[in-house]
């Protein structure tokens, strides 16, 4: 992605401003700016994005009332920008289709970093492996993960999932019966060292665990291995 589309959508200008500038400096030239909801949509149809940095706090409505309207015209990384740092806030904004998030007071360089971080992750060539890995269908028992296609299917039945969970849940599939930190599942999965939030992992492990344990709250897959992380168990003979 050489010339990336980047949508800001924020009321206030002193924010939107900063972020522009120091995105400007960072190499980027596509950058729109809208100060609601509607001109961000209006924006979005007109223009198209890559990636879209949204507010929670409008005007016209919130953020998270918003993103389920975006998510219908494209398929954006959404990097929510919000002061509600609360479990349920965070739970929200990546129900209703956002990626990742970042909280007020904030330096507009981790905007800048998580961006390319994103970028680079769609612009790296695969490997060999990688290619190889392509074609891959990872068979847990209760569900299988097909990364070719896409899907992943539980007890027979597709099941949707959002595109970062998919992306969590097939990293770990790669990796089974290894234990991950959440920050080396961040880094993996986002991009960027030191620079996530718990909550971002925890959010993320709590969907897959909704897709595929028979009882979320009772894992037999995706278990927690206390003061270390999360690890994908599958059975050796499989």
């Amino acid at each position: 992605m050489l010339n990336p589309k980047i949508l800001i959508i924020d009321d206030e200008t002193s924010i939107i401003h900063l972020i522009r500038m120091v995105l400007q400096k960072e190499g980027f030239r596509h950058i729109y700016t809208a100060g609601t909801a509607q001109e961000g949509l209006r924006l979005l149809e007109r223009h198209g994005a890559d990636i879209i940095v949204l507010d929670v706090m409008l005007p016209d409505q919130t953020g998270f009332e918003l993103c389920p309207k975006i998510r219908q015209m494209s398929d954006a990384h959404i990097i929510f920008l919000t002061a509600r740092t609360s479990d349920l806030d965070v739970l929200t904004g990546f129900a209703t289709g956002g990626d990742d998030y970042v909280t007020k007071p904030f330096n507009p360089l981790e905007i800048a970093a998580r961006i390319k971080a994103r970028l680079r992750r769609n612009n790296a060539a695969p490997s060999p492996r990688e290619t190889e890995d392509s074609r891959s269908r990872y068979d847990f028992g209760r569900f299988v993960l097909d990364e070719q296609a896409g899907e992943l299917t539980v007890n027979g039945e597709t099941v949707s999932c959002p595109a970062q969970a998919y992306q969590l849940l097939l990293y770990l599939c790669k990796h089974p019966n290894i234990v991950f930190s959440k920050a080396q599942l961040y880094e993996a999965v986002w991009g960027i060292d030191g620079m996530g939030d718990d909550n971002t992992v925890i959010v993320h492990i709590r969907k897959i665990r909704e897709r595929i344990e028979s009882d979320p709250g009772d894992p037999k897959h995706l278990v927690t291995v206390r003061g270390l992380g999360y690890k994908l168990l599958k059975e050796q003979n499989r």
